[in-house]
């Protein structure tokens, strides 16, 4: 069915890495094992295998480890909650320790944005840049902004902690059940939201790689978004003015999710960040822009650390 469309980029490595008390969490990766990594945390909902045809082109051609991660709950990775956003970055932690990674940049989408900036906040020494495309932002707390889909979940939170597993189980069984007509669904879905996401969904490399991450990604488990609602409408567990990480923030400005003005508000909190406007695109929207993140930050990486070329400054595994 893909090969129809485009050619996808298989990972290089797929598999999955003990991050303690019986848990795992898979991971995929793509490009250069020796160049700098760059690991992309997908949305809400998502799998390890959410990344561009074309990061995974670039990822190939500039020498670049691209690494996609499953959240707990989803794909090959345990069912777990954590306490707040901030817990995330242990397992990451632990994840890059085992694959060999020392210095890292962090890419989120949507859902996967608070955990960026959590990685960012807690491991300074080691992330050298954040991207952030149409992430969420705080909906308690001194940081907080109303709005958005996140209004409604503070309020199916409560719910999801009694329930959030369950569902998860159901819909993994729709996702399985749903395998043969996955090519449709992403259509009906194209059909469904704004023009922007159309387009973007028509192309046949979006396409291909929803269906990628859909099929081979998500099929096993997919209690992650349940899980991720429930910590985002809490406490995050850190500020984020204290992320003191450089931050690129990708946002369309037709964003029908994640309003344009919660992305302006999390910029002007951040101490080091830019501001990316997307004009009439929508949540989607800065998976179209993908190399420009990528090089963005690879920038960054340069005038911070020109000492490290172009290497991918692996820590030791004794």
């Amino acid at each position: 069915m893909l090969s129809r469309m485009v050619d996808v980029a298989r990972p290089k490595l797929e598999g999955t890495v003990a991050v303690g008390r019986g848990r795992r969490i898979g991971f995929a990766e793509f490009g250069s094992a020796q160049g700098r990594t760059v690991f992309w945390l997908h949305g809400t909902p998502g799998a390890r295998r959410q990344i561009p045809v074309e990061a995974r082109a670039f990822a190939e051609n500039m020498n670049v480890r691209l690494i996609g991660i499953d959240r707990p709950g989803i794909g090959s990775s345990t069912p777990h909650r954590y306490e707040n956003v901030l817990a995330f970055t242990e397992d990451l932690e632990t994840i890059a320790d085992t694959l060999g990674v020392g210095r890292m940049a962090v890419v989120g989408l949507s859902g996967g944005g608070p955990y960026t900036l959590a990685a960012a906040y807690a491991m300074p020494d080691r992330v050298v840049a954040a991207g952030v495309l149409g992430g969420v932002a705080p909906v308690v707390g001194p940081d907080a902004i109303d709005g958005g889909l996140m209004k409604l979940g503070t309020f199916v939170a409560p719910l999801l902690e009694v329930g959030g597993l369950p569902a998860g189980v159901v819909l993994s069984s729709l996702i399985r059940l749903v395998r043969p007509l996955g090519s449709p669904i992403i259509d009906l879905y194209g059909r469904l939201s704004p023009e922007a996401d159309r387009r973007l969904l028509a192309r046949p490399e979006f396409k291909a790689m929803f269906l990628d991450d859909l099929l081979n990604g998500s099929r096993k488990q997919m209690a992650a978004p349940f899980a991720d609602v429930v910590v985002f409408a809490r406490d995050w567990g850190f500020r984020v003015s204290d992320v003191k990480t450089p931050v690129r923030w990708w946002h369309g400005d037709t964003d029908h999710i994640i309003p344009f003005e919660h992305g302006l508000h999390m910029v002007d909190l951040l101490p080091d960040a830019q501001f990316h406007h997307l004009p009439g695109e929508s949540h989607l929207g800065g998976l179209g822009v993908s190399e420009e993140i990528l090089r963005s930050l690879l920038d960054i990486w340069d005038a911070t650390a020109p000492e490290d070329g172009k290497q991918q400054d692996p820590v030791s595994r004794s």
